[in-house]
């Protein structure tokens, strides 16, 4: 294992966006096997630090590939169009007015059932994005399109905290 191989090499994946989530848990399982700090008891002080700086660098890689949008802005950034989700957010201004427009409707919703149906919209919305990713990332590998829509589902996912928030108000 090399602590500076990106986070596919590591879990011996190909660069794809479209992944098997069991395939990608079962290998995160045999990675923290090789590389749990107690395994190197014997060996030292030394050993046992740098085994537990591989169990931490095996833990982030497996956050940010079962998770679709962080693992779709990791191979932007691995192929030259980094997300720079803090300096980058011209987004087009469709887009923007779906944002206006759900945080408007979240604003009136009046009861349980307008949180639930926004919901349903917001997500139905996030799901037809993933499956661009997988269109820009894997089939036409564009990955300069792919980055503006991840910067897309990066402002839609706080939005659908805020909803988890609507909904709490209803418990």
């Amino acid at each position: 294992m090399n602590l500076q191989s990106d986070d596919f090499a590591l879990f011996a994946l190909e660069r794809r966006f479209a992944q098997d989530a069991s395939q990608i848990d079962a290998r995160w399982k045999d990675l923290q096997r090789q590389a749990h700090p107690d395994r190197f008891v014997a060996e030292g002080g030394a050993a046992q630090r740098l085994a537990m700086q591989w169990s931490v660098r095996i833990n982030e890689a497996h956050q940010r590939l079962k998770d679709p949008v962080k693992r779709a802005a990791l191979l932007c950034e691995l192929g030259g169009h980094p997300i720079a989700a803090h300096t980058n957010t011209a987004m087009p201004a469709a887009f923007l007015m779906q944002q206006m427009q759900w945080r408007e409707a979240l604003e009136e919703a009046d009861s349980l059932e307008a949180v639930e149906d926004l919901h349903d919209e917001v997500l139905a919305f996030h799901k037809a994005q993933l499956v661009q990713l997988e269109q820009h990332i894997d089939v036409a590998h564009d990955l300069a399109q792919a980055a503006q829509v991840v910067r897309g589902l990066m402002f839609v996912e706080k939005f659908l905290l805020d909803l988890q928030l609507a909904f709490e108000r209803y418990e």
